[in-house]
């Protein structure tokens, strides 16, 4: 197939999206609902069954270096996958037959040029959205999201992330002409000059997977490598390979097509004890590394990955500012609704939540510290009362590590609200829990300065906003942040949270009381992290995250 004709195909899309990323208003490719009405009566069932078709059997992927395979996944709500996919061994001679093969296909990549490359990533993103109840049950029950998030969040959301880092990438480089002619006027005829600038990419990257959002984390570092020319190596966690292993399934299905080699994208399967990722991460052809997760291997990787560029998102403590509301119930709704979304299991969940100890001024009057957390707790119970809608906002839980977390914390001294077992209607085996709530004072700081990742918050009674306003911008400075939020009526407090939030770098929401939520983020509009605060050293999606990924080499000779 001729790429000259993809590449007119998919010209209208990748123009509306480099215009979105300029304006920063509401833009999105990809309809978020499941509804028949936007994808066809038979979209869902379609897509369950080719799901269900991947169960117990060999997953149709070739890695190179791959021997034997590895089955990793078992779903939260209970079922086992037993997917078998083509495992790499953490050796030497497996792991160089890998990055030899990614090497070799880059060329020809490179010389596919700017716009495309962009053309392929697009008739990628048209493949997986074709896919996408297929993804969005292979999210769910490697995740742990209830089906319409895993469908949204995995599927048209992350859709609309990996397209903004196509559109940032296409932008950034698109900015470099291709060849100048260059006159420096001199006494007598001026110097001519014949400059051609060429964008090439940096190598091989490395792609580390998650296990909570294993497609909208992933699928922008990989886009953003693949578009600016870069042969990526997907490295799927254990417990979640499936969606990615259908993305570089459908990436190299569409290469194929097109005349590029294969091997530009690969899945490297290990077995948990492989430590895999380790070994590929210092690797000296591997020269870029995306990776979502844990602080102490996302500092690793920064310490150690010394040849690569390494964009990384790790953990932080999330807080909300709760100064003064004209809306009570609002606020303690959409509160409710942010400590509930898949069970708290999100990098954006908030955590902290700080209430001065006097109380403070509401629309129903001034509010008790003790009122304000019976509120929550309220707003909680009644949108978790029932267990069948329970379900669907919770999900369940993705580990034993959270589930031990908030069962022990759940019970703790100063519990506003205790943690409930529900029972999911159609997965009995899932492990699922309610948020717990624990009030603690703002001078035990060592109950609430590290992340308790999963539905634990502690409501921290503070001597004064002043006071939260220091303690917040403190830890965002000294642990991360990925979100904030501030809730007043006084504008003073207002200006200096926010004056906060820009010295701490983290994004913040302001009296949030409607159907927008705190650890919600929109594609083309919010800047998902800002880089600059411990909690992650990448912003999903700006110029940086993609600019580096490629370098311009210039040739000039005399005219």
């Amino acid at each position: 197939m001729a790429l000259g004709s993809l590449i007119d195909r998919h010209r209208d899309l990748l123009g509306r999206a480099e215009a979105a990323i300029g304006e920063r208003t509401y833009f999105s490719a990809y309809p978020e609902s499941p509804s028949p009405r936007v994808y066809g009566d038979t979209a869902a069932a379609e897509g369950q069954a080719a799901y269900e078709a991947h169960l117990g059997a060999d997953f149709p992927l070739e890695t190179p270096g791959a021997g034997g395979t590895v089955a990793t996944e078992t779903s939260p709500y209970g079922p086992d996958l037993g997917v078998r996919y083509p495992r790499v061994p953490a050796t030497d001679d497996a792991v160089t037959t890998l990055l030899t093969a990614a090497q070799a296909a880059i060329p020809a990549w490179r010389d596919a040029g700017v716009d495309g490359r962009a053309a392929v990533c697009l008739e990628v993103l048209s493949r997986l959205h074709e896919r996408i109840f297929e993804l969005a049950q292979a999210v769910m029950h490697t995740s742990g999201q209830a089906f319409v998030m895993a469908f949204q969040a995995g599927g048209a959301h992350a859709l609309d992330r990996a397209l903004e880092a196509v559109a940032y990438a296409h932008a950034e480089q698109a900015r470099i002409p291709g060849e100048v002619l260059w006159e420096k006027p001199a006494k007598g005829e001026p110097l001519r000059m014949t400059k051609t600038f060429h964008v090439v990419p940096r190598g091989v990257a490395l792609v580390i997977g998650c296990n909570t959002f294993p497609t909208w984390n992933s699928w922008p570092g990989l886009f953003a490598s693949l578009a600016t020319g870069n042969a990526v190596v997907v490295k799927p966690h254990p417990r979640a390979v499936l969606p990615l292993a259908m993305t570089v399934q459908t990436i190299r299905e569409v290469l194929g097509e097109y005349g590029f080699d294969q091997d530009l994208v690969t899945l490297a399967a290990e077995d948990p004890a492989d430590g895999l990722a380790a070994v590929l991460a210092v690797r000296p052809e591997v020269r870029i590394v995306d990776f979502t997760g844990s602080t102490a291997f996302g500092s690793w990787l920064e310490e150690h990955a010394r040849q690569a560029v390494v964009f990384t998102e790790k953990a932080g403590l999330n807080t909300v500012l709760v100064d003064s509301t004209d809306d009570l119930q609002g606020l303690v709704n959409n509160l409710a609704f942010s400590l509930s979304l898949y069970t708290g299991q999100m990098c954006t969940a908030p955590q902290n939540v700080f209430v001065p100890r006097d109380g403070i001024l509401t629309d129903q009057g001034r509010v008790t510290f003790d009122e304000f957390g019976a509120a929550l707790a309220g707003a909680i119970d009644k949108l978790l009362g029932d267990d069948a809608r329970a379900v669907e906002i919770l999900g369940a839980v993705v580990n034993d590590g959270v589930r031990d977390r908030v069962d022990a914390l759940g019970g703790d001294g100063g519990t506003v609200l205790a943690a409930r077992t529900i029972r999911h209607p159609a997965w009995p085996d899932a492990t699922i829990r309610t948020p717990a709530v624990v009030a603690v004072d703002i001078a035990d700081d060592d109950r609430y300065s590290a992340e308790c990742f999963g539905p634990v918050s502690f409501l921290i009674a503070a001597d004064s906003t002043a006071q939260a306003l220091d303690r917040f911008a403190a830890s965002v400075r000294e642990h991360g942040g990925m979100t904030a939020s501030v809730y007043s009526t006084d504008p003073a407090v207002l200006d200096a949270a926010e004056q906060a939030a820009m010295e701490a770098a983290v994004p913040l929401s302001i009296n949030l009381t409607g159907g927008v939520f705190v650890n919600q983020s929109a594609a083309f509009s919010d800047f998902h992290g800002t880089g600059a605060n411990p909690a992650a050293n990448a912003c999903l999606t700006d110029a940086a995250f993609v600019a580096s990924r490629f370098r311009v080499v210039a040739a000039r000779r005399h005219t």
